[in-house]
């Protein structure tokens, strides 16, 4: 396959798709009817200098694929790539049980379906309900204010990410994240999410593709347990031999422990056995609110609103007095905010969007960094700092889980006021007036106090007062990560356990999280068969 990238055309081309590619063929000097594929590979749009023009690259497969190697000088834009293969070795020796996987987020989905589709039918373990079960516990929990502990935004099928942008942006660039997105495409993901610069599915869309891949796995002979939690471990000589779960123990030898970033009570189980945590950096703060059709014209200039362009996406980031980072995390155009909590008594926000982006504000977690240094490099102090906020967020709000919001020209003057004007907050309890700056050490509110002017001279819609903040964001990533072994995986000091994905801390977001049960899989897999029948 032949890539022909950077290839520029106005707003204004008719049909781009079909220019693109004349193009394309144009600077490889192929006429049409030698080309078996002409089509998008990569689109991106390109705001910096003014108007918006659009960016393509353009893959071109020859019906003689021979010729293709040939042709990668025909320019400096032009190269020969190969289809990636997936290879994934098959150890010799049979596995006694069932491998087990726990959790059901993107991690222990991706590794479950490998599992399955090489034959080891593994068993997995959610501790929440299944999809339709745990959307009917968030929407009643949005409605009443009676929280699930087990069944909301955290836990459940599909991880925290179901609800969420269904962002499969990603900077790690590992081959695997073709292996993630193909199998994506195979359960119903729209397709633009091959060659978007930033794929999104959209929490809608999403709930079926996670469905359908459970689906996969469970026709190919795996099993999936909803309601289980993990709550111990058996080990003998250093090596794994079983678990204990809220259903009872299960025989095991080789888990991926693919729990999310919320699950507090294992990380806690795993600190009392003794196994390494450490701190890992994580960041606070809260999710912001604005028009997006003020986020566009941030972005676009005058072409905003341009049918050709996409909802406007920014990423915004300032390093600070004190050696902080305030940055943004995890935007979502044309979205809402989110009742996260998953413990009584605490309030935690996140984001997220449908797949048409076609809601009134966009919002994005505005935080500051956090670390190591901040609680002694002991991570139940961590684990506590966030339950504290959490628990200030909800008596800020006035309890029933409702959040305590503030407009930005009122947190940046430390009035403590909700000022409401062309942005109307979306968090579904509702808001309630408060001082943020209160809620947060004073280190921390100067650092994103000092965050948000910076971002108001970097993007115009960062300068409205009318701004809405909803407090508190804390579970931007785990505080803690389960020390493994950077060869074969598998944590340290504890044979046949794998520690995975973003609860683990080693991962940050739906591809890498689902890359990285990739690559937990693959390793399990090459020093184990399948299990008899």
């Amino acid at each position: 396959m032949l890539l022909v990238r950077n290839i520029r055309l106005p707003l204004t081309c008719p049909d781009p798709d079909a220019e693109a590619a004349a193009k394309a063929l144009a600077i490889l000097r192929v006429p049409a009817r030698r080309a078996a594929h002409c089509g998008v590979a990569k689109l991106s749009v390109d705001a910096r200098h003014g108007t918006p023009v659009l960016v393509y690259t353009i893959a071109v497969t020859l019906k003689d694929e021979g010729e293709e190697s040939a042709l990668a000088g025909a320019s400096p834009c032009v190269c020969y790539t190969q289809p990636l293969k997936f290879d994934f070795t098959t150890g010799k020796t049979p596995l006694t049980h069932r491998p087990v996987v726990v959790g059901l987020g993107p991690a222990g989905l991706f590794a479950a379906l490998l599992l399955a589709r090489r034959g080891y039918r593994p068993l997995v373990l959610e501790r929440g309900p299944a999809l339709d079960e745990r959307i009917r516990a968030v929407e009643h929990f949005e409605k009443t204010g009676t929280l699930d502990p087990n069944a909301n935004i955290q836990f459940g099928e599909g991880g925290a990410g179901t609800f969420s942008d269904g962002k499969l942006t990603t900077r790690v660039g590992d081959p695997l994240c073709a292996f993630v997105t193909g199998a994506f495409l195979d359960h119903g993901a729209p397709a633009d999410i091959a060659w978007r610069q930033k794929p999104h599915v959209g929490t809608d869309l999403l709930r079926g593709v996670i469905r359908s891949i459970r689906g996969e796995i469970e026709a190919l002979g795996g099993k999936v347990r909803f309601n289980t939690a993990l709550t111990g471990l058996h080990t003998r000589n250093g090596a794994l031999t079983g678990i204990e779960t809220t259903a009872g123990p299960v025989p095991c030898e080789q888990l991926i422990l693919a729990v999310g970033h919320s699950a507090r009570d294992t990380f806690a189980m795993l600190h009392d056995l003794g196994l390494p945590l450490e701190c890992k950096p994580f960041s606070v703060g809260f999710r912001a609110e604005h028009l997006q059709t003020e986020i566009d014209k941030s972005l676009y200039h005058g072409a905003a609103g341009h049918p050709a362009l996409p909802k406007g996406e920014y990423q915004l980031s300032q390093h600070v007095s004190g050696g902080r980072c305030v940055y943004t995390f995890c935007m979502c155009p044309g979205g809402t905010v989110c009742a996260a909590a998953s413990e009584a008594g605490g309030v935690v926000t996140n984001g997220m969007s449908l797949h048409a982006r076609d809601g009134r504000n966009a919002n994005a977690a505005v935080v500051v960094s956090v670390d190591g240094s901040d609680f002694d490099n002991d991570p139940a102090k961590a684990v506590a700092f966030q339950r504290r906020l959490e628990q200030a967020a909800y008596r800020a709000g006035g309890g029933n889980y409702l959040a305590p919001a503030e407009t930005v020209g009122s947190f940046l003057a430390g009035r403590g006021a909700l000022e409401l004007g062309t942005v109307q907050p979306t968090y579904p309890r509702g808001v309630t007036p408060c001082d943020l700056g209160s809620l947060l050490p004073d280190d921390l509110s100067g650092a994103l106090r000092e965050g948000l002017t910076a971002f108001g001279r970097k993007l115009a819609a960062y300068r409205a007062p009318d701004a809405v903040l909803t407090g508190l964001e804390t579970r931007t990533s785990s505080p803690v990560r389960l020390l493994r072994d950077k060869e074969n995986l598998q944590c340290t000091g504890l044979a046949g356990l794998y520690p995975c994905g973003e609860g683990a801390g080693y991962a940050g977001g739906i591809m890498t999280a689902a890359v990285d049960g990739v690559r937990c899989a693959a390793e399990l897999m090459k020093n184990w068969g399948p299990m008899a029948d």
